[in-house]
């Protein structure tokens, strides 16, 4: 199995980084590591292959980013822990929705460190504490591999989701760590999720059934 590196990369502009996810995939071989970026991004909108305009209530000065993952609209800012895994899912035997569980998997491994009782629904896809939701989901899957990943609400300025149906759902309340009485540095916790996440990941690789 190739390596899994895992790359800190600070504070990056949206697109760029979109882009930079896409020329991997698309020049990726069968020797070709699988990486997962760790980052935070200035404040941007994005909008998913699915998503609908009628979702961006009142963007204001914030830019809106029409990519290609899966889902709604969502926000990125400041605060808040941004993870791309760019990972070879046929390589691994890993099918979409076991890669999903992963990330939600490691997701709520994290927030129990930090005594945060979170769980994910079956039917919207994401880690939720309680009705409030703390991390968001989005993958798109490339000749077998995949990019796009997780944003989880760590210590953020939350008031920009109110200018979005978050993930298409009205009202939906969006909470972040601080919020729920957490202090915690977003670096470390990226830090920390990164290595949950690869764990998650070669757990599951090694439980699934030999690719064919």
């Amino acid at each position: 199995m190739a390596r899994f590196l895992v790359e800190e990369l600070g504070r990056v502009d949206y697109e760029p980084t979109w882009r930079a996810m896409q020329r991997y995939t698309e020049e990726r071989d069968a020797q070709s590591p699988d990486r997962c970026w760790v980052l935070e991004h200035p404040p941007v909108f994005t909008l998913g292959l699915a998503g609908k305009r009628e979702h961006l209530l009142a963007p204001g000065d914030i830019p809106v980013v029409p990519v290609d993952r899966g889902g709604q609209v969502t926000y990125h800012g400041p605060g808040q822990v941004v993870i791309y895994p760019l990972v070879d899912l046929r390589r691994r035997g890993l099918g979409v929705r076991r890669m999903v569980s992963c990330l939600e998997e490691a997701i709520v491994r994290l927030l129990a460190e930090y005594d945060i009782a979170a769980a994910a629904r079956p039917e919207a896809p994401g880690v939720y504490v309680g009705e409030r939701k703390i991390a968001s989901l989005g993958l798109r899957v490339r000749r077998g591999a995949s990019y796009h990943g997780l944003s989880l609400n760590v210590a953020m300025d939350l008031e920009p989701f109110s200018r979005i149906n978050p993930c298409g759902y009205p009202g939906l309340d969006v909470v972040d760590m601080r919020s729920l009485g957490v202090e915690a540095e977003p670096a470390k916790a990226g830090t920390r999720l990164a290595e949950l996440l690869v764990e998650t990941v070669e757990a599951h690789t090694r439980r699934a059934p030999p690719s064919r």
